[in-house]
């Protein structure tokens, strides 16, 4: 038998190993030992620690730990350069995104074995994915740089961002970061993980090679401590992490109240979802990509595997036989599929995580006869069986080559399980059904779904999560924009602080019956509070003239199950939400005079142009309920990314104690015309405009649920909504102290927040009739669907 018949029948492949011998003179040119990057120059090393490589435990480098002094260096020279960065023409600052971009690829062999010795992914990976991608962005970003002002008017720069990547992509990460950032006018501190910290050191000298001005890109290496460092600095502007849920909680903490920028790329456990009808070859080919691609250690990781139960055995027999003939060794080996894990550490959590699956009942699958290395950080590719929803394997994120697999029997049982996690990062649909996978996509609470593919990415299309896995986009004109603010924001100044609103009447005999109190509007009905107290509202003299209701924890636990039953409001069509609104706004008008009297009553001005700029604001987002749209990417693949535009869900609202009427229509409006359903607190001090409207809602169509009213003390029921995990997105108008405790409280599962911090926003502006409100009360699922030959 000829030697090309032998290998068709054995399917075994010799080693075709990739030389080192590039990174290891350049490792050698710096000593094998590094600084930081700062104001273009290399600082002496400090305090140093071991980049080893994970495939055999030896140190390639020794990278230098950041203090606090380090950090501070590097923002005063992100500081010092951003005037001068910023006022570059765009096209200026694109020519240095270009000359970066050509760099790359000029020494995208040097980058892509780098990358391997430090990270252990195989080789093919390093260089025919993350590195062409890295130039991708650079290359797309420095058209965006040039386009900025014409498509991003009136937006700023933040300013200096610090930026914080993690070890399983180090380079491309960095570009996902550093490109748009720059493209914008912003400057950059930026720290590479611990584990992986070459590649960004050797992009630095490219930066400094291709005669980048000093300052505006700065590496600073180190471990945990030196990412706190930056972000606690008190003179960055924004911060964008890539990491764990975990840590990315953490960060929202200590930013809470700062008024800095943030942005949050958190942990997935993402579904992969396998219908009858799916080409299943084809399928568990994308499989294969989804999980053990980077030996599982991506974000978006297809690592929970829903099979529909008429073809589970068929597909699970055939995707055994596929992981047999997995090549797990050296990642310099071209013909490597799974290379080594990042460090021991990871492996030791993995492990752990595998214990506690099978002690909850869990049977672990690992192909027969495949060796691990005799040194360096390896694992088999494993398959999971025999689990439910609970199962530790199947709830926590193991970011490691483990497939969880389950079966479903119905599409809505499929987008049950699907959803059934605390992260939204991703999900794959495969199905030969396009009227199916269309069906399901839009129903996954995730913000990427490939349909007959996965881990498609490209700089023209955002990428980011729903709900514990982060908010914000990184590529495409989302992630464009999260670099950029309203220039306006800049120069608020504080909010004239109000006087204190009594709690209720000093002798609650002066209060009238609660039964002659205005109620809360609860589900379509007004209800009485859960208390049974009341609140006074008084006029400016201090007159009693009325009162509220004084909610409670219970009220907004009502008010939010009420809400979630009405969520099928966002799937109502946009045409019917604009004619709901504009006869909420028709309705609104009638009332003009008494509607007016009332805001007289409560504040001793005249009501008439509040009424009036009320109506014109539902009017406004009326028109804009059907006009605000998403896109359609055309990437350099066989495919179209479909950016559609969707709400965040629930929404909790709470209005500024100025503006009774115009103060929670300029809120709520936008939210409602987005699909979003909304539980508000209207103005502590003169709530009564709103308990009002309470017969304009019931008269306008609006579907029950999807406006609740709860009144009552504004900061006591925001930091309730705030803790409540049913709570999809909050708006909060106060003081400082108050948003930053919204901020703070928003960790419980990371829902996105508006607050503001005790600044003027003035919501007569007519500003706010656009989309600045629109794409704080949405998100963006990015739909990958197969087009073209």
């Amino acid at each position: 038998m000829n030697k090309i018949a032998q290998i068709f029948q054995t399917l075994d492949y010799g080693p075709a190993p990739e030389g080192p011998e590039q990174a290891i003179a350049w490792l050698d040119s710096h000593d094998r030992k590094f600084g930081h990057f700062i104001h273009g120059e290399w600082t002496k090393p400090g305090k140093t620690f071991s980049s080893d490589n994970p495939a055999n435990g030896q140190s390639l480098a020794q990278i230098s730990d950041g203090t606090p002094s380090d950090v501070d260096a590097a923002v005063k020279a992100a500081r010092a350069a951003f005037p001068l960065w910023s006022a570059l023409s765009g096209y200026e600052r694109g020519k240095y995104l270009y000359a970066i971009a050509r760099a790359v690829q000029k020494h995208a062999r040097l980058f892509a074995v780098l990358e391997t010795l430090d990270n252990g992914k195989p080789i093919r990976e390093s260089r025919d994915i993350d590195i062409p991608l890295v130039a991708r962005h650079f290359y797309h970003h420095a058209g965006w740089a040039q386009h900025l002002s014409r498509e991003f008017p009136d937006a700023v720069p933040y300013g200096v961002c610090g930026q914080i990547i993690p070890w399983n992509f180090p380079l491309l990460m960095l570009a996902w970061k550093i490109a748009p950032a720059l493209a914008a006018g912003n400057t950059v501190v930026l720290k590479p993980a611990e584990f992986t910290s070459l590649t960004a050191l050797l992009f630095a000298e490219i930066c400094d090679r291709i005669g980048l001005p000093k300052g505006v890109v700065n590496i600073v290496t180190g471990e945990g401590d030196t990412g706190q460092a930056i972000v606690n600095h008190q003179d960055i502007d924004k911060i964008a992490f890539t990491g764990s849920t975990e840590v990315g909680k953490l960060i929202r903490a200590a930013t809470a109240g700062t008024g800095k920028g943030l942005s949050l790329e958190l942990g997935g456990k993402s579904p992969y979802i396998v219908f009858e009808d799916a080409d299943i070859d084809s399928a568990i080919e994308g499989l294969v990509d989804a999980i053990w691609f980077n030996q599982g250690q991506v974000c978006c990781a297809g690592s929970r595997l829903l099979v529909q139960e008429s073809i589970e055995e068929r597909f699970i027999k055939k995707l055994k036989l596929r992981m047999n003939t997995l090549r797990l060794g050296d990642p310099m080996d071209k013909s490597i599929d799974i290379g080594a894990m990042v460090a021991p550490v990871q492996v030791a959590r993995i492990n752990d995580l595998m214990q506690r699956g099978v002690a909850e009942g869990a049977l672990i699958y690992e192909p027969d006869g495949m060796a691990l290395p005799g040194t360096g950080c390896f694992l088999r590719p494993a398959l999971v069986t025999n689990v439910s929803p609970a199962n530790t394997l199947v709830a926590e994120e193991i970011f490691g080559p483990v497939l969880v697999a389950m079966s479903f029997r119905t599409p809505e049982e499929a987008v049950a399980l699907a959803n059934n996690t605390k992260y939204g990062l991703a999900a794959t649909i495969w199905s030969e059904n396009i009227n199916l996978a269309l069906d399901i996509a839009p129903k996954i609470k995730a913000g990427v779904v490939w349909i007959n593919g996965t881990n498609n990415f490209d700089a023209a299309v955002g990428f980011g999560g729903y709900k514990e896995s982060g908010f914000g986009r990184e590529g495409g004109r989302e992630g464009m924009g999260a670099y950029l603010k309203p220039a306006w924001e800049k120069a608020l100044k504080a909010a004239p602080v109000g006087k204190p609103v009594p709690a209720r009447a000093a002798n609650p005999l002066d209060a009238s019956h609660v039964d002659q109190t205005a109620k809360m509007y609860i589900g379509g009905k007004q209800t009485r509070p859960d208390s049974a107290y009341t609140r006074p509202v008084l006029d400016p003299s201090g007159k009693l003239i009325g009162e509220v209701g004084e909610g409670n924890r219970k009220d907004i636990r009502n008010a939010v199950e009420a809400a979630r039953a009405s969520l099928g409001w966002s799937t109502t069509a946009a045409h019917t939400r604009a004619q709901i609104l504009y006869f909420l706004a028709e309705n609104l008008d009638y009332r003009r005079d008494e509607f007016a009297a009332r805001i007289k009553a409560q504040t001793g001005e005249d009501g008439a142009e509040e009424v009036a700029l009320s109506v014109e604001r539902l009017f406004a987002f009326a028109g804009w309920a059907d006009k605000y749209d998403g896109a359609v990417h055309n990437p350099p693949l066989r495919a179209v990314a479909a950016a559609m535009i969707e709400p965040l869900g629930v929404m909790g609202i709470v209005a500024p104690t100025s503006l009774p009427l115009l103060g929670s229509i300029a809120l709520i409006a936008p939210a409602l015309a987005m699909g979003n359903t909304v539980v508000l607190v209207p103005s502590s001090q003169s709530p009564l405009s709103l308990t009002d409207l309470y017969q304009v809602i019931e008269t306008s169509d609006v579907p029950s649920g999807v406006i609740n009213i709860v009144t009552g003390d504004s900061v006591t029921l925001a930091k309730t909504l705030t803790e409540h995990d049913g709570v999809d997105g909050l708006w909060f108008a106060g003081s400082a102290e108050a948003s930053t405790m919204v901020e703070k409280a928003s960790i419980s599962n990371l829902k996105q927040t508006w607050t503001t911090r005790g600044l003027s926003y003035d919501l007569t502006d007519r500003r706010f009739e656009g989309d600045y409100f629109l794409g704080k009360s949405t998100q963006v699922k990015n739909v990958w669907i197969p087009y073209g030959a």
